[in-house]
Parts: structure tokens; C-alpha cells; sequence
């Protein structure tokens, strides 16, 4: 006999399982994705694929009047974690690749002084207008760091990645 309670229970095991294997593309890398946070825990490269790695980026000047070590001139944490994203996503876009290229993200992250602490949750809103979308599923491994300062005093964001090109068919 037909046992709706059972059947649910069933089908949410199966669904809870597969949430626990791969994820594969089909370009041939393999993103091993665990529950719902939008980072992958751990990614395998095949052998052939050639490792891109790209220097950290901040954010670009957002208001050319301020002064250009401050942080008036670059936004808050989630203006700057977008912006900073944007370029690493023009730069990926120069050497033909994309956002869901990327199998290792850093993110360093200083104090925003109007909070007095970081701005985990702004990096995030900015962060998931790139990363865990219909549009672009790919999700990297990624670490994000608070340090004391970064290089230039105006930054609360630099981030830095690596990329991966796979071989011509």
C-alpha cells in the first residue's frame, strides 16, 4: 500500500544525498559543494588544464574628487568587493575566460571604520551577485581573511584568484 509519509521521507533522503556528491561541469573540473553557502569545499582539476592566477585587486577610484588614499574615494566593503569582482572579471574576460573560470578565490578584508569591525555581510551581498546564481553556478573554493591594513589605506577589500583554461578539444 501507498505510504505518502514514507515516500517523502524517501525522496528527501535521495535529495540530501545528492546534494553530498560532485558537481561536475561539463568542461571537466569537478566542484564538490556542501550544503547551501555559496563556496564550493573543494575543487579537482584535471590533468591538462592550464592554472591562471591572477594578482590581488581593489577596488577602482569610485569618486575621483576624494582623496585617492581614503576611503570616501572607494566605497564600503560591498561597494568595493563589487567593484573589485568587476575587474577581476574584466581581466579573466581578457585572457577569454570567465567568473565560472574561477577554482580558488582569497578575499582580505580590513575593518571597516564606520562599523568597526568587517563588513562580512556586505562582502557577501557582493559576492553573490557573482558567485551560486542561475547565471553563473561555478563556485570556488575561497577563503576570506581579516587583516590589520592593506596597501593602500582607502581599500577594505583586495582579493585575488585563481583561474583555470582547459585544453582545445
Amino acid at each position: 500500500m501507498f505510504d505518502l509519509k514514507k515516500t517523502v521521507a524517501g525522496l528527501a533522503i535521495m535529495t540530501g544525498m545528492a546534494a553530498a556528491f560532485p558537481a561536475s561541469a561539463n568542461d571537466g573540473i569537478v566542484r564538490h559543494v556542501e550544503g547551501k553557502f555559496p563556496i564550493a569545499s573543494a575543487i579537482e582539476v584535471p590533468a591538462g588544464a592550464s592554472i591562471i592566477y591572477l594578482s590581488g585587486m581593489g577596488a577602482p577610484v569610485k569618486d575621483g574628487k576624494a582623496d585617492p588614499h581614503s576611503l570616501a574615494a572607494y566605497g564600503n566593503t560591498q561597494a568595493q568587493t563589487y567593484a573589485s569582482l568587476q575587474r577581476i572579471q574584466d581581466e579573466l574576460k581578457k585572457l577569454g575566460l570567465g567568473m565560472g573560470d574561477v577554482v580558488q578565490m582569497h578575499i582580505y578584508m580590513a575593518d571597516d571604520p564606520k562599523l568597526g569591525k568587517l563588513d562580512f555581510d556586505g562582502m557577501m551581498k557582493a559576492y553573490t551577485q557573482f558567485y551560486g546564481t542561475d547565471k553563473q553556478p561555478n563556485l570556488p573554493v575561497r577563503s576570506a581573511f581579516g587583516v590589520a591594513h592593506l596597501a593602500n589605506p582607502g581599500w577594505l577589500v583586495e582579493i585575488e584568484v585563481t583561474a583555470v583554461r582547459m585544453p582545445e578539444k
